[in-house]
């Protein structure tokens, strides 16, 4: 049996949905209760957190008269949202304009800033109303027609994203994020074609153009002379690490900008569950536990919550057991228990298919709880 609170403990506690939980759920992971402020210097800025999750704005001040004008920079208006645009169809658009990114490379054309902001405000107007598009990008089933950089980068521009809200990014700031994200990786297209194929055994001259990468990545992303200053910083600290074990400058800590910091962490998770190379693909429990364990040297550990809360170890889709020996897949994630999801039963204890399926949300059956994932066809 596997214990999945084994995988988060001394990150972070979850609060039993009641006082009769099992001793073995209690030491298990949690999402900060909501609206917790993981990063103290940052504005709090929410999505929504689920298909049905709404943004809902204050009501506009009541106006005074004759009151003077206040001298202040208004704030930008909310991008306006596509009449009934799918969150499929936003990725897909991402990773198409990153495959022009890719031919733009091999001309002296002038970068399309204005187009690529105005999809990633698209991408945060999408996130804001659900999580349809986060679940998108965190599947791990790439198209075999697909360039695997331009799908990459369209990861970890979305996941970056909705990590970032969580701790605290405003809508401004969410956007430089993710125009970041697409572009941390333009300059492995420069390298050669199968580098990227063979990640687990380069040479040692094929392990310094890799390293390379991130200065060659901002040193594009400058020529192209982009609209915020962050982004070239962020670009070229992505593969930076917490204690000066990263690459190409050794930076630590403090001195990491605080989006490389959390491109950084998912471009790992990314790699981990999409792969370049031949290596195995981790599920997203797995490439949890792996980042788990790197803590104390990689990542912060506000970080690695927002990435656990959002990810959760049994993410939508994973096949689990419970300890009554029912068997079923999650069919949601319960944000203030990731260890709780709701479950969609499928074969009962003795391992006999139902007729019919049925749900039950852990979050409301303090005795059932989950005990690890199962294999497909390994019931």
């Amino acid at each position: 049996m596997v214990r999945m609170s084994d995988l988060v403990r001394g990150i972070v506690r979850e609060k039993a949905p009641a006082d009769t939980e099992p001793a073995a759920e209690r030491v298990g992971a949690g999402a900060p209760p909501a609206g917790t402020q993981v990063e103290p210097d940052l504005p709090r800025t929410r999505l929504a957190e689920g298909p049905a999750g709404t943004a809902t704005a204050p009501p506009p001040p009541r106006e005074v008269q004759p009151a003077p004008v206040p001298d202040v920079v208004p704030q930008a208006p909310a991008p306006a949202e596509r009449p009934g645009e799918s969150a499929e169809a936003l990725f897909g658009e991402l990773q198409i304009f990153l495959g022009r990114v890719r031919d733009l490379i091999r001309t002296s054309e002038p970068f399309p800033w204005g187009d690529l902001e105005r999809v990633i405000e698209r991408v945060v107007v999408s996130l804001g109303r659900s999580g349809d598009l986060f679940w998108v990008a965190n599947n791990p089933a790439a198209s075999a027609d697909v360039d695997y950089l331009a799908f990459h980068q369209a990861r970890v521009a979305v996941l970056s994203m909705r990590i970032a809200a969580d701790v605290g990014y405003d809508p401004r700031r969410l956007i430089q994020l993710g125009m970041a994200g697409c572009l941390i990786d333009v300059g492995l297209w420069q390298t050669p074609e199968g580098l990227l194929r063979k990640l687990d055994a380069l040479s040692p001259d094929e392990q310094a153009q890799y390293h390379a990468h991130p200065g060659r990545s901002a040193e594009l992303v400058r020529q192209w002379s982009p609209p915020y200053g962050g982004i070239v910083e962020a670009v070229l600290q992505h593969h930076e690490r917490e204690r000066g074990q990263g690459f190409p400058q050794g930076v630590q800590g403090p001195a990491i900008s605080p989006d490389a910091k959390i491109l950084g962490l998912v471009d790992t998770y990314t790699g981990l569950t999409v792969p370049p190379s031949s290596r195995q693909r981790l599920r997203p429990h797995e490439a949890i536990r792996e980042i788990v364990r790197s803590r104390h040297e990689s990542f912060s550990s506000a970080l690695i919550k927002a990435l656990l809360s959002e990810i959760s170890v049994f993410p939508p889709g994973t096949l689990v057991r419970l300890n009554t020996g029912e068997v079923g897949h999650v069919v949601a994630v319960n944000r203030n228990h990731p260890l709780r999801p709701r479950v969609e039963l499928t074969a009962d204890g003795k391992g006999q298919r139902l007729p019919v399926p049925k749900t039950v949300d852990l979050s409301e059956a303090p005795f059932v709880y989950i005990t690890g994932p199962v294999a497909e066809g390994a019931r």
